[in-house]
């Protein structure tokens, strides 16, 4: 542990960055896919409605990703906060508390969302052939719901250590298993939606047990009782603290997903909505290095907050969120300038409007100012200062987004939900950088004292 520690806490900021950030990235991708392959197999393999109703229940699936997210941030942001801290006790005693609400959320959302599926798919905007599909498609997920939270958790406290390359592997098995998987569920079983769902489920099984044989097997870079189930009010606390900003965004956004996709039946057709689930997997996926950096960032930054390295823990936000704005630069470009050869990859066969490859590149538009906006989300809470995440999200979905759908495509149709999320980014950008400043001068602040 004090090897990998000194290494984050004294070695070359940049070096530091690299040698925790390309296997991150590579994690992250590989997790992104699974999602993405979702939209290919199922837009090649069924048809455009069964892509449709993928996308109207895949935000439900991403509600039951946010307790795994909940548990893996706030465990992770703490577990980094204590080794930086060498707080023995506490890392001793975090899985106790990780395993119980890992369990306790699993109960609380499986049971409910299976039986009423129809019912939250409908909410969603599903409707005809597209609610079936979707219904499908949602309850074989939602079976799986105790190993996309626990299996997402243990991944995320692996990288929090500081073990990227760990958590990387692990990910690219559960993949594979998820890409062979796939065709021969959908298409040679003949299960369709259901299908590509179990395909995910199975490697999110994969990915579940090899988190557990890792810490198990002792690779930790710290001791703690694993097998323990015992809720800490502590423990679980810090939990929620470090962790409810990146939850409630993940709720916001699951909030958004049941505006737009009601919108969009509301005024539009299956086409629009095919074509914003199309955009909107595009969008995940060239996001998807980001999260890596983030994830990458997490153990950087918590652990020089907690050993009181306020100059360096400013910096890495900086680095960071720089190199996340080159990395995207070349992918950004490339949809930019060719959005209909992106977009075949999972529409295929299709004519796509002037109007549509317009929407496109409007809603793309803020992907250079995302890596300085999701950078900040995880820093936050890095230096216990969970404040100013979670207002900014709220700031975003309750305040700017949620009313704005609600009313702009009524009198500016479709196209509107485009330009309207374009502009509400940007201005999240611009509060995200004054943001920032005010938290780094409270840090430089505490460095003269």
């Amino acid at each position: 542990m004090d090897k990998e520690k000194q290494f984050i806490l004294k070695g070359n900021l940049t070096t530091v960055m690299w040698q925790m950030s390309w296997p991150a990235i590579t994690a992250m991708v590989l997790y992104g896919m699974n999602n993405f392959l979702d939209g290919i197999f199922v837009g090649h393999l069924i048809n455009s409605t069964a892509l449709a109703a993928v996308g109207v229940a895949y935000p439900l699936a991403q509600f039951v990703q946010g307790f795994g997210s909940l548990i893996g941030t706030g465990a992770g942001s703490a577990v980094s906060i204590w080794i930086g801290a060498d707080d023995k006790e506490k890392l001793g005693r975090v899985f106790g508390s990780v395993n119980y609400l890992s369990i306790l959320f699993s109960i609380i959302i499986t049971i409910p969302c299976f039986f009423y599926a129809e019912e939250l798919i409908y909410m969603m905007g599903g409707r005809d052939e597209i609610l079936v599909l979707g219904t499908e498609y949602f309850r074989a997920t939602i079976l799986g719901s105790f190993f996309w939270i626990h299996g997402l958790a243990l991944n995320m406290i692996v990288r929090a250590e500081g073990r990227m390359k760990t958590a990387a592997w692990m990910i690219a098995v559960g993949l594979v298993v998820d890409v062979v998987l796939k065709p021969v569920f959908i298409d040679t079983f003949g299960w369709g939606v259901s299908g590509a769902a179990w395909a995910t489920n199975i490697s999110m099984i994969i990915y579940t047990v090899l988190g557990i044989w890792y810490y198990k097997s002792g690779r930790s870079v710290f001791k703690s009782k694993f097998w323990s189930v015992s809720g800490n009010k502590d423990i679980i606390k810090e939990i929620f603290l470090l962790g409810m900003p990146g939850f409630i965004m993940m709720i916001m956004i699951v909030i958004q997903n049941i505006v737009v996709f009601n919108v969009l039946s509301k005024y539009g057709n299956t086409t629009d909505i095919t074509f914003f689930t199309a955009v909107n997997r595009f969008y995940i996926l060239l996001n998807t290095p980001l999260w890596g950096l983030m994830r990458a960032l997490q153990p950087v930054a918590g652990m020089n907050y907690g050993a009181r390295h306020y100059t360096r823990c400013i910096k890495t936000y900086w680095l960071f969120s720089v190199t996340g704005l080159v990395l995207l630069l070349p992918f950004w470009l490339f949809v930019m300038l060719d959005p209909s050869g992106a977009m075949s990859v999972m529409m295929p066969n299709t004519h796509f409007t002037l109007n549509q490859l317009r929407d496109f590149r409007i809603y793309m538009s803020i992907l250079p100012g995302l890596s300085f906006v999701f950078m900040a989300m995880v820093w936050f809470p890095s230096i216990e200062d969970v404040k100013p995440a979670f207002v900014i999200t709220i700031l975003r979905q309750v305040v700017f987004y949620i009313p704005v759908m609600l009313t702009i495509p009524r009198f500016y149709g479709i196209s509107s939900i485009y330009s309207a999320s374009a502009i509400i980014d940007w201005i999240i950008f611009g509060i995200i950088i004054f943001t920032v400043w005010k938290s780094s001068k409270r840090l430089n602040f505490k460095t003269i004292s």
